[in-house]
């Protein structure tokens, strides 16, 4: 569950340009997730939904994760 805080910093930020930037950040890596959207079902959490994806492009993502954290 949210904190306090983290509902706070969730008022500042825009879903929809946190969505364009995790679009094009994972288009640098070669990645596509097809059902990235804002969730409209929950504008006062400015959800993204990442939607489902394929094991391989999973794989890829956690890849991708792992070299930007090393």
């Amino acid at each position: 569950m949210a904190s306090g805080h983290e509902l706070q910093d969730v008022v500042g930020v825009d879903p929809f340009t946190a969505m364009e930037s995790l679009r094009a950040a994972l288009d640098r890596a070669g990645i596509v997730l097809p059902s990235l959207a804002v969730d409209p079902a929950t504008p006062t959490l400015a959800l993204v939904d990442l939607g489902r994806v394929r094991a391989d492009v999973a794989m890829r993502l956690a890849d991708a994760l792992r070299g930007a954290a090393a």
